[in-house]
């Protein structure tokens, strides 16, 4: 089992486990998991790395459907200023590989965040720890477990 199913287990927290048959050509894996399990997207969260202007690398996760807006993010952790991090360093910070990242086990504990469009529903889902294994458990027990904080971190995708 993953180190994000082996936290929770030790969390006594409850939550459920979904698979699905992940397609390596599949270019959004958090498109993919929610179409393969029939959910709503916006109810599958992704979790993405960002270095800060100081450095620090944190967490956030937010709806698949959307973007992560880099401005909100650094206002909720305090800096003036964030980027995407580079895959490399999110999969030695996390474990995990890209695509697979959980909020949940990671090896590094980071300053996480939560999009406030979580906080309302009653379970959301996030990545298991590896591409085709997704965890369903209520936002408030994630942000709890992350000693996370709800924000408003997402804005709609841009269209072409």
């Amino acid at each position: 089992m993953t180190p994000a199913v082996r936290a929770l287990e030790k969390a006594d927290v409850d939550f459920s486990l979904a698979t699905y048959e992940h397609d390596p050509r599949s270019p959004a894996y958090g498109e993919e998991a929610a179409r393969a399990l029939g959910l709503p997207a916006e109810e599958v969260f992704k979790t993405l790395l960002a270095c800060l202007d100081d450095g620090r690398l944190v967490m956030a996760i937010v709806p698949v459907p959307t973007q992560l807006d880099l401005k909100a993010l650094a206002r909720a952790a305090g800096a003036r200023k964030a980027r995407m991090a580079e895959a490399d360093a999110a999969e030695r910070a996390t474990g995990y590989v890209v695509g697979g990242i959980s909020p949940l086990g990671q090896k590094k504990r980071l300053p996480a965040f939560v999009d406030a469009s979580a906080e309302p529903l009653e379970a959301i889902h996030v990545s298991g720890g590896r591409r085709g294994l997704e965890i369903r458990l209520a936002p408030n027990d994630l942000a709890a477990l992350l000693n996370a904080r709800f924000a408003p971190l997402s804005r709609s995708r841009a269209t072409p």
